[in-house]
C-alpha cells in the first residue's frame, strides 16, 4: 500500500521518468540572461514528513553555469550522519548545445568528515561533488534522495541561492500526515501555495516560482535574507534521536532546550568543583567571580569548530568536556554554565546566528534551523555579561562582531525569550594612532608609533596575540607595508581585558629612503599608517538600499620633525566631508620644522536609501585621494 502511495506522489509532483530536457543554452529565455552567472533551469523539491521518524527529502535539479562565478551553483554537498541515509544520487553534465558529456553517481562523490580531529563528532560527514566540464557554459542535472529518522529540523527552500542567479522554474512540495502540524514562513515569496489533500488524507502544499531574473551584485547591499525568496519550515512536534519534543514559539523552544537537551548534563568532577570553590572563595564581587571562572574555562579548554545543527543540538556532557578539555560551542557553553553553577551564579544558554552580517532570529517564527552557534548570558544583579566560550583570547563580557547586536534566544528556566546582544557603535569602535617621527636630509624616517584599539577594533590585533616575537614582527611589517623600506626596531603589544577591552601597540621604526630628495625638495607620503586603498565600485540603477553593518572611528595624528628650513611648495591638504553615513577630515599644517598631519574618519552603521550610494562612492574616493596625498617640501 505504501509503495503505491509513494508512486502516486512522485507522479503527482512530476518525478516520474521523463524524456531528457532541452538543455541547450540557446533555449534559456533571453530576459533571464542579464547579470546571470547561473540559471536554475528546473528544480523540483519534494519533502515528505511521513512520521516523526520518517522524513524523506527528494531533489531533482538542473542548473546552467555561464562562468566561474556560477560554479558553486553546480556543486553538490549532502550532509549525513548516523540518523540520515543518502539513498541514491544520479546526474549528468551537458555542454552548451545540450549534449551529454559526463554522468555521475554516488560513487563519484568524495566523502569527508564534517568535523576533523574530534572523536565526539566522527559520525558527521559530507558527500561532495564538483562537476567535470570541458568549458563554459555547461549544465548539470542531478537527482538525489535523503531519508531522516528524525524531524526536529526541516530544510529550508531557497529557490534563488544567490545574486547573479536566475530561475526558469522551481517548485517545492511539502507532504505530511494530516495529524502533523508544520508551520511555515514565506519571505519574499508573494504567491500563495496550492494546498490539496490526496485520497489517502495526506496534505500536499506546493510553492512555485517561474522566470525570476538575476539580481546584480551590489556593494553594501543588505543581507541576502532581506531580499531573496525563501521558505522556512518548522514542525510543532518532532523526534530528535530518542527525544520527543515540540514547540510553536520561542518560549516553547527555550523550554524544550532547557528540559530536554540541557537537563542533567551539567555535572562536573569533584576535583573541578573544589577548584572552582577555591578560586572564588575570597571574591565577593559577583562579576569578578564570573570573570575568574570564565578565564579558568579558557585556560583549561580549547574549541573544536562545529556549528549548531551539524554536530547535533544537544551539548555533550560537562563531565566529558571536564575530562577531555575540549568541545564545540554548545559543549563549552554548557560546561561554563556548570562551572558558574558551582559558584551559585545563574546563566542562560543562548543560541544565535553568528557572523559579521548581524542576522537576528525572526521574532514571529521559531525554528531550530535559524541558529548556528551558542553563547552564554550571565544575568548579574547590576549588569548582564555576555561571553563567547569558544575563544581562549576574548575578554570576559566581550562578544566581538561575530555575535554582537542581534536577537538571540536565551533558554531560561521559565522558557525561551529573545534578547539582544550588546551593540558596539561607531564611537565605541575607536582606533587612535599617534606617531612622532623625524626625517633627516637623506630621507630616513625614524620614530615611534602608538596605536590604541577599542570596541570591535580590539580584534584587529587578534592574529598577533599568541604568536612568537619573530612572527609578530613579520605581521607588523606586512600591516604597515605602506611605509617604504620599513624596519621594525622594537615593539610591544599590551592588552587590557577589563570591562572596556583595549589593545595598545607601541612600535619603534626606521625606514631608509622613506622620503625622496631631489634638488632641495623633499617628497613623502604623509599618511603611510592608515589608508583606504580604493573606493567601492560605482553601480548604476542600484536596486538595494545601502547597508553599513559595522561603524567605526579612526583618529590619527602623525608629527614629522623635518630638516631645518623647509616649506610646502603647494597648498596644504585640507579636506572636510560630512555625510549622513560618515565624516572625514584630513589636514596638514607646518609650524617651523614640524609638520602635523591629522586624520579623522567615522563610518556610521545603518541602512540608507539607495539614492545615497553615489555619495558613498564619492565619500570613499575623497578619502582615498586624501590618504594618497604626497607632501612636496622645498628648502628655503
Amino acid at each position: 500500500m505504501m509503495k503505491f502511495f509513494l508512486a502516486s506522489v512522485f507522479a503527482l509532483v512530476g518525478f516520474s521518468a521523463v524524456a531528457q530536457q532541452n538543455y541547450a543554452v540557446s533555449s534559456v529565455p533571453k530576459d533571464l540572461l542579464p547579470y546571470a552567472s547561473s540559471v536554475i533551469r528546473n528544480e523540483e523539491v519534494t519533502y515528505k514528513v511521513l512520521d516523526l521518524d520518517n522524513v524523506v527529502y527528494h531533489l531533482k535539479k538542473a542548473v546552467t553555469v555561464f562562468n566561474k562565478n556560477g560554479d558553486d551553483a553546480a556543486q553538490i554537498d549532502i550532509g549525513y550522519d548516523k540518523r540520515t541515509s543518502v539513498k541514491y544520487v544520479r546526474g549528468f553534465v551537458f555542454n552548451e548545445f545540450g549534449q551529454q558529456t559526463n554522468k555521475f553517481t554516488l560513487k563519484e562523490f568524495k566523502d569527508y568528515a564534517a568535523i576533523s580531529n574530534s572523536s565526539l563528532f566522527e559520525d558527521n560527514r559530507i558527500k561532495h561533488y564538483e562537476p567535470v566540464n570541458a568549458g563554459y557554459p555547461y549544465t548539470v542535472e542531478y537527482e538525489y534522495e535523503v531519508s531522516y529518522r528524525e524531524s526536529i529540523n526541516l530544510r529550508s527552500w531557497l529557490p534563488v541561492e544567490s545574486v547573479n542567479q536566475a530561475v526558469e522554474k522551481s517548485s517545492f512540495t511539502l507532504i505530511h500526515k494530516p495529524d502533523l502540524t508544520i508551520r511555515y514562513k514565506q519571505i519574499n515569496l508573494a504567491e500563495k501555495p496550492v494546498i490539496i489533500t490526496d485520497d489517502k488524507g495526506f496534505k500536499l502544499t506546493t510553492w512555485q516560482i517561474n522566470d525570476s531574473k538575476a539580481l546584480k551584485d551590489e556593494p553594501y547591499s543588505p543581507n541576502w535574507r532581506e531580499y531573496l525568496p525563501r521558505l522556512l519550515l518548522a514542525p510543532n512536534e518532532f523526534l530528535y534521536g530518542n527525544i520527543r519534543g515540540g514547540f510553536s514559539d520561542w518560549n516553547g523552544m527555550g523550554r524544550f532546550v532547557n528540559t530536554k537537551l540541557l537537563a542533567g548534563r551539567d555535572r562536573i568532577s569533584p576535583e573541578t568543583t573544589s577548584a572552582i570553590k577555591a578560586l572564588t572563595e575570597n571574591i565577593t564581587d559577583e562579576r569578578l567571580k564570573a570573570r575568574k571562572i570564565y578565564e579558568y574555562m579558557q585556560q583549561k579548554t580549547h574549541y573544536i569548530s562545529v556549528q549548531v545543527g551539524v554536530g547535533g543540538y544537544q551539548p555533550f556532557l560537562a563531565s566529558d568536556v571536564d575530562k577531555l578539555n575540549y568541545g564545540d560551542c554548545k559543549a563549552l557553553v554548557n560546561y561554563t554554565a556548570a562551572l558558574l553553577k558551582v559558584a551559585d551564579i545563574p546563566s542562560y544558554y543562548c543560541i544565535v546566528k553568528s557572523g559579521d552580517e548581524k542576522v537576528s532570529l525572526l521574532t514571529d517564527f521559531a525554528s531550530m534551523s535559524q541558529a548556528d552557534h551558542a553563547i552564554l548570558c550571565i544575568p548579574l544583579k547590576n549588569d548582564t555579561a555576555w561571553v563567547d566560550c569558544t575563544s581562549q583570547k576574548m575578554p570576559f563580557g566581550y562578544l566581538g562582531s561575530f555575535t554582537a547586536d542581534r536577537l538571540v534566544l536565551a533558554c531560561t528556566p521559565e522558557g525561551g525569550k529573545l534578547m539582544r546582544t550588546p551593540k558596539y557603535n561607531a564611537a565605541t569602535n575607536l582606533q587612535v594612532a599617534k606617531g612622532l617621527f623625524a626625517i633627516d636630509s637623506a630621507g630616513v624616517l625614524r620614530g615611534n608609533l602608538t596605536t590604541t584599539l577599542n570596541g570591535l577594533q580590539y580584534d584587529n590585533d587578534e592574529g598577533l596575540i599568541g604568536e612568537t616575537t619573530g612572527e609578530q614582527a613579520k605581521l607588523l611589517q606586512k600591516r604597515y607595508s605602506n611605509i617604504s623600506n620599513l624596519y621594525v626596531q622594537g615593539f610591544d603589544i599590551k592588552q587590557d581585558k577589563g570591562d572596556a577591552p583595549a589593545t595598545t601597540e607601541n612600535l619603534k621604526i626606521e625606514a631608509v629612503n622613506f622620503a625622496s630628495t631631489d634638488n632641495g625638495k623633499l617628497y613623502f607620503s604623509i599618511n603611510p599608517v592608515n589608508r583606504i586603498n580604493r573606493a567601492p565600485r560605482d553601480v548604476r540603477n542600484r536596486a538595494t538600499n545601502v547597508c553599513i553593518t559595522t561603524g567605526y572611528t579612526d583618529e590619527d595624528e602623525l608629527v614629522y620633525i623635518l630638516p631645518a628650513n623647509y616649506k610646502s611648495d603647494h597648498n596644504l591638504l585640507n579636506v572636510n566631508i560630512d555625510k549622513p553615513f560618515g565624516k572625514f577630515r584630513a589636514s596638514m599644517t607646518i609650524n617651523g620644522n614640524k609638520l602635523t598631519y591629522k586624520r579623522y574618519m567615522q563610518v556610521i552603521d545603518g541602512t540608507y536609501k539607495k539614492e545615497l550610494y553615489r555619495d558613498l562612492v564619492d565619500f570613499y574616493q575623497a578619502a582615498v585621494d586624501a590618504d594618497n596625498y604626497n607632501a612636496t617640501l622645498i628648502k628655503l
